[in-house]
């Protein structure tokens, strides 16, 4: 079986070459020529798809063939680009780049492949002439699978640099698609842990993501992207596979009705999958997002609760102030409720968080680092918890410059990683399942229903 979808992969040589500022730019420049345009990033990062929801209009998704594994990119790609004319997908750091020590794993091109979509290559071409030429041959006849059909020149510093780059590209037999000049207001500012979310800046991201469109629409050739975009073959699907979000929907509903599933949201935590919601829904929840800097209560009949990666330590004053609230989430994981927290979340259900009392429903104190914790996680669930059993393997990712000091060794942490290096981590303490492990459910749906199950059972 194969879908039609027409599409085009951003990619670059190396991080900073300027791919979310050219994909953010095309996805608007499109979508505001009346194309319904849906968003795509390769990898774990949840906050540039922030940018292309803005951009839009449409939820932004990741794909990441290491959590969620190869055979499932192209039904996740096809679930989110259903009813769309086209779909724009941002490459991760340079085109070649994966999984530390696993090859081709992950990376830009390996997603390309999987959906035998074209390549379009950014060059930072700020300090360079004619050896521009040298590195896009290098890119686009490195592996032969990878079409690499156009490149956009980024930081071209003037009228005569750009026909330096032109005229070094003529004979490669890659077509130049657009030059764009440095431009301000154009870029994100980035913090310790990369751009900051749309959540956060949002008047100002607006702005950004129209200046960004701008420039695009100023130095690409559109009507050229386009048309590479409906180059692409048919998007091979194995009929045989589950469907897009696996097999949760082939799990009984709870016989108790749609529990209702929290899940917090807001400027502090923003990280977080599309599909997740798709999949607690899909498995029987009602899921209602709450703002735990703002809300001082959970949304009524709250049976689960779900509180996902974000950013609380550049809002822990304010999440402190919210003094009833940070009681009502001790009080219900007390009750031994299903509670899932991810990086933030674990951050949050700390006593304190660089001095500011939090919920204190973990026996730890958090605190800001210098040192960043980043990468790939093989991981086997230590303990019975409220997302698997005993024994269930899962891939993930960390990513925080954190540090969690328990005053006691936990009696049932919550992960033991197996790769790279093997050490256990996080909390299992009641119905709490709280971990620095950000995982992709889409990659285990199954955590999703027992999830959901367990709150169905607390009726």
């Amino acid at each position: 079986m194969s879908v039609n979808v027409p599409r085009l992969v951003i990619a670059a040589p190396s991080s900073g070459s300027g791919k979310t500022t050219v994909a953010t730019g095309l996805m608007r420049a499109f979508a505001d020529a009346g194309l319904r345009v849906s968003p795509h990033k390769v990898g774990p990062d949840y906050i540039d798809p922030g940018y292309h929801a803005l951009a839009t209009g449409r939820p932004g998704r990741n794909l990441d063939a290491y959590m969620c594994g190869p055979e499932r990119i192209a039904p996740l790609f096809l679930h989110g680009a259903a009813g769309c004319d086209l779909a724009v997908v941002e490459g991760v750091m340079g085109l070649y780049d994966g999984a530390s020590g696993q090859g081709e794993l992950a990376s830009t091109a390996h997603v390309a492949k999987l959906l035998k979509a074209p390549v379009v290559l950014v060059v930072d071409a700020s300090s360079q002439s004619r050896s521009v030429a040298a590195l896009v041959h290098g890119f686009a006849s490195w592996d032969p699978e990878v079409r690499v059909a156009g490149v956009i020149l980024n930081k071209v510093g003037s009228d005569r640099h750009e026909a330096l780059l032109r005229e070094a590209l003529a004979e490669s037999g890659v077509p130049v698609l657009g030059a764009l000049r440095r431009v301000a207001g154009v870029n994100t500012p980035s913090r310790h842990l990369g751009l900051i979310p749309v959540a956060e800046r949002r008047a100002e991201a607006v702005s950004a993501v129209a200046a960004q469109a701008a420039q695009v629409r100023e130095g690409c050739d559109l009507e050229g992207l386009l048309a590479l975009a409906r180059s692409a073959p048919p998007v091979p699907v194995d009929s045989s596979a589950a469907g897009p979000l696996g097999p949760v929907a082939q799990f009984p509903a709870p016989l108790t009705g749609r529990p209702v599933i929290a899940v917090a949201g807001g400027a502090a935590f923003t990280f977080s999958y599309a599909e997740h919601t798709e999949l607690l829904t899909a498995a029987g929840a009602e899921v209602v997002t709450f703002d735990p800097l703002r809300d001082e209560s959970l949304p009524p009949g709250t049976r689960g609760l779900v509180i996902g990666g974000g950013f609380p330590e550049v809002h822990v004053a304010d999440l402190s102030a919210n003094i009833p609230l940070r009681k009502e989430v001790a009080a219900f994981a007390a009750t031994g409720a299903p509670v899932v927290a991810e990086c933030a979340g674990l951050l949050y259900l700390c006593r304190t968080l660089d001095g500011k009392e939090m919920c204190g429903v973990l026996p730890a104190d958090a605190r800001m680092s210098e040192r960043l914790t980043l990468g790939y996680r093989e991981a086997v669930a230590l303990a019975d918890n409220s997302l698997a059993v005993a024994g269930t393997r899962v891939r993930g990712h960390e990513f925080h410059r954190t540090v969690v000091e328990p005053s006691a060794a936990a009696d049932s942490p919550a992960w033991g990683f197996t790769h790279p290096t093997r050490r256990t981590e996080g909390f299992v303490l009641g119905g709490v399942h709280a971990s620095y492990l950000h995982t992709h459910w889409a990659g285990a749906p199954a955590m999703a229903h027992r999830l959901v199950a367990q709150a169905a059972a607390r009726a």
